[in-house]
Parts: C-alpha cells; sequence; structure tokens
C-alpha cells in the first residue's frame, strides 16, 4: 500500500485553493493556487471530466454557479471550458495539467475526483485514466481521493504508485438526496477501505465523532477532515483529524501536534 506524504499533515490545505481572501481569486482558478503557494498552504482542488476526455479543475456538475454558463461541464470540451472566466475574476477554468504545471511540486496537493457515476456507483473509470494521465512524470507531494469507493479502487488499478483516499461523511439524506438510502447507509459505515488499498480518510469535519470513523483511525488510518472554518472549528477538528482542509479564514501554517 501506497503512505500518505508526510506533507499532508505539516501544513493546512486551502479548499479549492486560498479563494474568497484576495479579489480575482474565485475557487478552483490558478490565481487561488498561487495564493496558497505564497501563503505556505497545502492545496485541495476538484476534478470535473470535458466532453473530450480532459481532467479539468472544477468542482460542480453545472457549469451555472462558477461561470454564469448554462449547462452541465460535461457537455464542454476543454477548450471550450478553458475559454470560460470564472465568475469576479480574469480566470479560467483550468486544465489539471495547468494546475500542476503552476505547483510545481511546491506544496501537497490533495485532489478530489468527483463522482461520475452518478449514485457512487460503479461506472466510473474515464476520470480516473485522465487523471493519472496529467500526473504523468509529476514528482510533487500528491494525493487523490473521491467519495466514489469505485473511483478509489479504480485509481488503485490505474495509478497505483499514487496515494489515494475515500471521501467520507455522515451520507445524511438532506446532503444526498439522489443516492438511495441503503447505498448512504452502507457508505456511511466507511466499508471499503481495505478493500481499495486506501492509505487515508477525509471526512466531514462536522462528523468526526462518527464510529465508523473511530474504527478505520484506530486501524492505523490518517485522518484529514473538511471543511474547516474557523479557528475555533480548527482546535477541536485537530482533537481527532491529523490535518484540515480549510476555507474562510487563515490558520496558522504549522501545526505541531501536542
Amino acid at each position: 500500500m501506497t503512505s500518505l506524504p508526510a506533507a499532508f499533515r505539516e501544513r493546512p490545505l486551502a479548499h479549492r485553493g486560498l479563494h474568497g481572501q484576495t479579489p480575482g481569486c474565485p475557487e478552483n482558478s490558478l490565481p487561488s493556487f498561487e495564493a496558497a503557494i505564497a501563503h505556505g498552504y497545502g492545496i485541495e482542488l476538484d476534478l470535473q471530466l470535458s466532453k473530450d476526455g480532459q481532467a479539468m479543475v472544477f468542482h460542480d456538475y453545472s457549469l451555472s454557479r462558477l461561470t454564469g454558463e448554462i449547462g452541465p461541464v460535461a457537455q464542454r470540451s476543454a477548450t471550450e471550458l478553458s475559454n470560460l472566466t470564472l465568475k469576479g475574476s480574469a480566470a479560467h477554468v483550468p486544465t489539471l495539467r495547468e494546475a500542476l504545471s503552476l505547483v510545481a511540486g511546491r506544496v501537497p496537493l490533495l485532489i478530489e475526483l468527483k463522482d461520475q457515476d452518478g449514485a457512487l456507483g460503479p461506472a466510473v473509470g474515464k476520470l480516473e485514466a485522465a487523471t493519472a494521465a496529467a500526473l504523468e512524470g509529476y514528482d510533487g507531494p500528491v494525493a487523490l481521493m473521491s467519495f466514489n469507493p469505485h473511483s478509489v479502487a479504480a485509481l488503485a488499478d490505474i495509478a497505483p504508485e499514487r496515494p489515494r483516499g475515500i471521501v467520507t461523511c455522515a451520507f445524511t439524506e438532506q446532503d444526498w438526496p439522489t443516492i438511495p438510502a441503503a447505498r448512504r447507509r452502507e457508505l456511511a459505515t466507511i466499508p471499503d477501505y481495505a478493500r481499495t488499498d486506501a492509505c487515508f480518510i477525509s471526512h466531514d469535519v462536522n462528523d468526526l465523532e462518527s464510529p465508523a470513523l473511530a474504527r478505520v483511525r484506530q486501524d492505523g488510518a490518517p485522518v484529514l477532515c473538511w471543511t474547516v472554518k474557523s479557528a475555533k472549528a480548527e482546535k477541536q477538528a485537530r482533537k481527532i483529524a491529523d490535518n484540515i482542509t480549510f476555507e474562510g479564514y487563515l490558520p496558522d501554517i504549522a501545526y505541531a501536534p501536542a
């Protein structure tokens, strides 16, 4: 099993880059990544798949919230997406290759692959392959993760040398209304950690008391958590989590465990 590099425990990870702190730095943009690097933070980013099979740095399935355009990301080519500007800035939608070129190993990079199945099921593979292709030759600290365990298992086959983890939470109906109840209950137990040969968990900060999380943590799984939004919440989260993904404030750059 590939281990999570120590760098992912040593500095906080800026959620979708360091956005919301400086004008012109929207989430998941190259300026937000440069801002995170300038502050010494690691970076968390999200990936969606373009129509022509490229890994694009973008969180939502729809373009509307972040670009004002109508329709899904998956119906636009990488070139078309790269020509779109993100609201409130001159920044464009970047490819993963562009983000990697910018970061260039300077800080840890935590990459979330968004579910492409639609119901956290087995219809995956294309985004995982595109991600692995973009990462070829990249030697900075990087780790891959997804809410969909099938995606994590696919990464184990496609990019076995890359550290990978499962993103987890309580999977409530309110937050996951399109996922069948039985599947939500199953995922909340974190049943796939060993099967996918994962080497970390990234868990919802509001659910860190989960018995399922306690079990995998007791078995030695490093625990990251998302999304911490204040110093007070960070202090509480660090009683359980090995590191945080944050937004909305500036945490201390270095954290020395007690």
